[in-house]
């Protein structure tokens, strides 16, 4: 098979609720990261999952384009085979609706009831001797594909006979040339069908994409001959009633059943299990034959009729309109054998004892009361889960208790193994849990009694240990988380922060006593001021030095300054007088010349 399976999952979409492998009949759906993604060679395409998913992550297969790629090349050649729950889903006459098909551009429409007229025949035909034994209809594909894939020791019990579309298909191809037939249903199913036959069944379009096809086309009114707006090559009779609870047994005794063949019918994949599952091969002693068809009431309530209409009402309209009179012509004898072969898992894959055990342990069930069989996780029981387990279709976070159970240990250790008292409080402020912290911090040991334990605060107020009542209602009332980091209480420091949980009826306290951490920090910080008093008073100290330092070098160097300039005031003055001097010995030097 080269396309997806007929039902797949939007990953993207998908929002972890497994609500479709509680409704999956077989679990054919496989949960890792918390997606739940179908296993398409398990999957019986009855559609449940498609129609209980919240989040519309199941989807159908489309194979519109498909058909649209065939109609816009050969449109001569395309057959609709149409199924007989279409009065149920179309409120139209036989004429309209053929004229609406043939403007989407089939060239031929055909009732799949006369398909299923030939299989009625070929059944009376097979169980004509009447020999004991199980009879099961193989009309509706789930049914067929459940026995195969799940009961295959049932699957010998399966009529020898292809379904009324697949003998459909195959009488238009053989009576009118090579044609490219297309069913159109109700049914998710027959996209197997399709899938596996394609020499029979170009393809099958649900009614969902029939009405989506009729709203981009929307076709035009118009008028047609009666020949060619009937039903090729004539219209069905009683095969019309196939998609009724008990349609088919009702052809069964029309065409000639022998009454010593016993007919029943079961309108549900869940009661068509249940019934095998109470079955003993050997217990039955006559023909038996079962009408099975998947969905409760029949076709008419197929996963994609495309109706909202009660089905009370489809039902009637589908009995009104099928004729039941003979013509004088009757149907050609056309059978269309079929052999249906065990596959698949089979009723269930083995796994030993030792392993289901460490299965289950990986769940927290290690005694058989720990197996509750909640079903939460989407399987009957615990040991199913834990068969999936191994198997690697499922994942341990799926069992809800186990998690609520894990949840409440690792809360439980955190809130007893706090260093800081917790405690949570109703809205009359009574403690409805204490840890050992808090006990510890205000409901020590009274002279003459022991301190009490942490269950022995239970339904008392609070108040009583702790009186911070108007901090508590403020919170309560108000809903708004309160912090305070330097609360004084009893002559104490504490981290307070009271948080609300549900507004108005419980709330919450975290507190841890600072005392001692803040007088270390006191000390810390005394400590830190004495060391800097102390550098201050060495500053001061070496700067004292080195004034008295530089005082005395500064006299020192004045002294040396001055004594420089003394002497050198005594030289200035000698040169001076010298400079005096000598203009006299030099006048008196000149006049001793001239004389």
């Amino acid at each position: 098979m080269t396309r997806k399976s007929p039902v797949f999952t939007l990953i993207n979409e998908c929002q972890d609720c497994c609500k479709c492998l509680r409704v999956c009949p077989v679990k054919a759906i496989k949960v890792a990261a918390g997606r739940a993604t179908v296993i398409g060679s398990r999957c019986l395409a009855c559609g449940r999952c498609v129609a209980a998913c919240p989040n519309q992550a199941k989807k159908i297969r489309p194979d519109l384009d498909l058909v649209l790629a065939l109609a816009a090349a050969e449109p001569r050649r395309l057959t609709a085979s149409l199924a007989p729950s279409w009065r149920a889903a179309f409120d139209l006459e036989d004429r309209e609706m053929v004229r609406v098909l043939k403007s989407l551009g089939f060239g031929a429409v055909s009732e799949t009831a006369l398909g299923a007229q030939m299989v009625s025949g070929g059944t009376v035909r097979l169980l004509g001797d009447g020999r004991p034994g199980l009879y099961i209809s193989t009309a509706c594909p789930v049914i067929v594909d459940y026995v195969r894939l799940y009961r295959p020791r049932l699957a010998a019990n399966l009529i020898p006979l292809a379904s009324p579309a697949l003998t459909h298909a195959a009488w238009l191809r053989q009576t009118g040339g090579d044609r490219h037939v297309v069913f159109l249903g109700p049914c998710i199913a027959k996209k197997n069908e399709a899938d596996r036959h394609p020499n029979l069944l170009a393809a099958a379009l649900t009614f969902e994409e029939l009405r989506l096809w009729l709203a981009r086309e929307r076709p035009p009114e118009g008028r047609g001959e009666a020949e060619e707006l009937s039903f090729f090559p004539r219209p069905a009779r009683e095969g019309a009633l196939y998609p009724v609870d008990g349609g088919m047994n009702e052809t069964l005794r029309l065409a000639g059943m022998s009454r010593r063949v016993q007919l029943l019918n079961i309108s549900s994949l869940d009661l068509f299990i249940q019934a095998l599952d109470q079955l003993n091969l050997e217990d039955v002693r006559r023909p038996l034959f079962i009408e099975a068809m998947a969905c409760p009431g029949g076709c008419v309530s197929g996963p994609a009729i495309a109706s909202r209409r009660s089905n009370f009402l489809m039902v009637s309209d589908i009995l009104a309109e099928t004729n039941l009179e003979r013509d004088k012509a009757e149907d050609p004898e056309f059978f269309l054998a079929a052999s249906y072969e065990p596959a698949g898992p089979g009723e269930g894959r083995a796994h030993s004892p030792e392993d289901v055990k460490s299965a289950l342990a990986r769940i927290g069930k290690y005694r058989p009361e720990d197996e509750v069989n909640c079903s939460g996780c989407g399987y009957h029981s615990c040991r199913e889960l834990a068969r999936a387990l191994l198997a690697g279709d499922a994942e341990p976070a799926m069992c809800a208790s186990f998690m609520r159970q894990q949840a409440a240990r690792k809360a439980a250790a955190m809130f007893k193994s706090m260093p800081s008292g917790m405690v949570m409080l109703d809205k009359n402020l009574h403690i409805l849990e204490a840890n050992e912290a808090f006990v510890r911090l205000f409901a020590g040991e009274a002279p003459g009694r022991p301190r009490p334990r942490p269950e022995d605060l239970l339904g008392r107020p609070v108040e009583d240990w702790l009186d911070l009542s108007r901090l508590f209602k403020a919170v309560m009332r108000t809903g708004h988380d309160l912090h305070k980091e330097h609360h004084v209480y009893r002559k104490r420091l504490y981290d307070l922060h009271v948080f609300c949980i549900d507004r108005g009826e419980t709330i919450g306290a975290l507190i841890t006593d600072i005392t001692v951490a803040w007088g270390g920090r006191e000390k810390i910080a005394q400590k830190a001021r004495e060391v800097i008093t102390r550098n201050i008073t060495i500053v001061q100290e070496i700067a004292g030095l080195l004034g008295e330092h530089m005082v005395e070098t500064e006299t020192i160097l004045s002294s040396i300054a001055a004594d420089f300039t003394a002497d050198g005031d005594e030289e200035a003055s000698g040169a001076a007088a010298e400079e005096i001097e000598a203009p006299e010995e030099r006048e008196e030097e000149t006049q001793a010349e001239e004389d």
